[in-house]
């Protein structure tokens, strides 16, 4: 790495519970000895992640925003496409990071929609860098960086998020089912809103068709 670059990367988007949550992450020269061992999220286990995220933040500018369910449900409501709400979050935790620390070159990984949906959100800082979007960008130490942060605090805030409902809210979604109808049979049918993405499919079988 000759010079550094802004990695972002999201976690929690295919999770029924807890938060959508996007990072953007500086990574120098200067900042590779103390990242060493640092890789995608998704080869991590938990402890890894929330350990490796503790160091990075130590070490490197950085911007995490977390979208707790609540808001999630109502910004989804109002933009109607996942790819618009990701895109609008990614340029906001990139154009965070370049207020305090300049670079040419911003590295993400491919959307769905194509880098084009972040690139036009972007703002002045923003458009003044190169934006790569790429299939497996995650081979980046930025995109690496920002990838563990934002799992570290999806993990964090899921845990949060179990603690105030009073039961484990399980990752991913599988098996999300029995303990969506726990958390409407112990709350009633709203409180789901508050922990999980209500678009899913999930919750319409959780509440019932």
């Amino acid at each position: 790495m000759s010079e550094g670059r802004v990695g972002v990367d999201e976690s929690g988007k295919g999770d029924f519970f807890g938060p959508l949550v996007i990072a953007a992450c500086y990574v120098g020269p200067e900042h590779l000895a103390e990242l060493e061992g640092v890789k995608d999220s998704k080869k991590l286990t938990d402890p890894q992640a929330l350990r490796y995220a503790d160091i990075i933040k130590r070490v490197c500018p950085h911007s995490v925003i977390a979208i707790m369910p609540v808001k999630y449900n109502e910004l989804y409501a109002k933009i109607g496409n996942l790819n618009k709400l990701l895109a609008w979050g990614h340029a906001q935790a990139i154009e965070n990071v370049l207020e305090v620390q300049p670079a040419k070159t911003i590295i993400s990984d491919q959307f769905q929609a194509g880098g084009h949906v972040v690139k036009n959100q972007l703002k002045e800082l923003g458009r003044q860098a190169e934006f790569i979007s790429r299939v497996r960008a995650e081979a980046d130490m930025a995109v690496a960086a920002a990838s563990i942060l934002a799992r570290a605090e999806f993990l964090r805030r899921l845990e949060q998020l179990s603690r105030e409902i009073g039961m484990t809210l399980p990752k991913g979604a599988t098996n999300v089912i029995p303990t969506g109808k726990r958390v409407v049979a112990t709350h009633g049918a709203e409180a789901l809103s508050r922990v999980a993405k209500m678009h899913f499919k999930t919750a319409k079988e959780v509440l019932g068709g």
